[in-house]
């Protein structure tokens, strides 16, 4: 029987604006199951890593949740109070950051950072939660970590202080981990050893990834469930082969097909005209119809609704329910 770890329903995060609130995080639904990864992809600027903060209510100001329930291994995270919320942040989700460096401490010892981490959640003596911190750096695939426990972040290149970071994210053992594009400022060679740790781990551990990305590539390697987002909103969500095999929102379609590693042989690479419009530009309907190939008259008037494809495969495009209608 599943057991869903993460359940989000019609989460909205808004900012100030001189006209009222500006949503950036606009009615997201989603899940995230014990031991799977749901990878949440879209370009950048699309509400992703927004998502990822409200989740722990780690909006900075002035913005804010203003609408919707997040549900963390039972917790209501958004009742909670700040000392509770600060206890499960670590113990029962923990976070990876997109660049390691703003996320260490540049004048404390790497491995100093770690154990405060575990502290923090556990009542274990200094001696002990340094014999598991350089376990910890071990099974990252950290050399030498006995000798690594002492390195400042600025002597550690950057492959090693995102291993660092994936320490001190499983030090408490989360039943959640957000990945928030862990590889992006990282070689390929890196990038190829960063995501065979976290599969690995999540193997090991059984532990759920919400891994946020642009890159599909990635998707395709970690992945057992996707979610499409543009400007705010949730567009496409299936298996990761319904997503990468039979997409159907044009939004989905024009990123698969200007990734080289996942567009069809033959076929050449296109990329999707124009950039994602700011949110206050954004038109009443789909707000992908302005850069839409295919969209139809009502396209910027409605906001298209959720329609199944399939029971694993949804879709939220006016085009694709007017092609399915029987």
């Amino acid at each position: 029987m599943s057991e869903r770890v993460l359940e989000v329903r019609n989460l909205q995060t808004a900012f100030p604006g001189p006209a009222g609130p500006i949503p950036v995080v606009d009615g997201v639904t989603l899940h995230v199951e014990r031991g799977e990864v749901l990878a949440l992809v879209g370009e950048s600027g699309c509400g992703k890593s927004m998502t990822a903060f409200s989740l722990l209510r780690l909006v900075p100001k002035p913005g804010r949740v203003t609408r919707g329930s997040v549900r963390l291994d039972g917790h209501d995270v958004l009742a909670l109070s700040v000392p509770e919320l600060r206890a499960i942040r670590g113990r029962d989700a923990a976070m990876i950051f997109q660049e390691p460096m703003t996320s260490l401490n540049p004048v404390q010892t790497v491995g100093v950072q770690v154990v405060e981490a575990i502290r923090l959640h556990e009542r274990v003596s200094k001696a002990a939660a340094r014999s598991r911190t350089v376990a910890l750096f071990e099974r990252v695939g950290i050399p030498d970590p006995g000798a690594r426990f002492d390195a400042y972040p600025h002597q550690l290149s950057g492959g090693m202080k995102q291993r660092v970071m994936i320490a001190m994210a499983l030090s408490s053992q989360p039943k959640l981990l957000i990945a928030d594009e862990p590889t992006t400022a990282l070689d390929v060679t890196i990038q190829a050893q960063i995501l065979d740790l976290l599969r690995e781990l999540q193997r090991e551990t059984g532990m759920a990834i919400l891994l946020i990305t642009h890159d599909l590539a990635i998707v395709n390697e970690l992945a057992d469930r996707v979610a499409v987002m543009y400007a705010a909103r949730l567009v496409e969500e299936g298996t990761r082969e319904a997503i990468l095999g039979d997409a159907r929102h044009p939004y989905t379609r024009g990123l698969l097909s200007s990734m080289p590693a996942l567009a069809r042989r033959g076929e050449p690479l296109t990329e999707i005209p124009g950039t994602v419009p700011a949110p206050e530009e954004w038109p009443r309907g789909c707000r992908f119809a302005s850069r839409c190939p295919r969209a139809i008259e009502r396209c910027p008037l409605e906001p298209p609704g959720e329609f199944a494809l399939a029971d694993d495969h949804l879709v939220r495009c006016h085009v694709v329910q007017q092609e399915e209608a029987p």
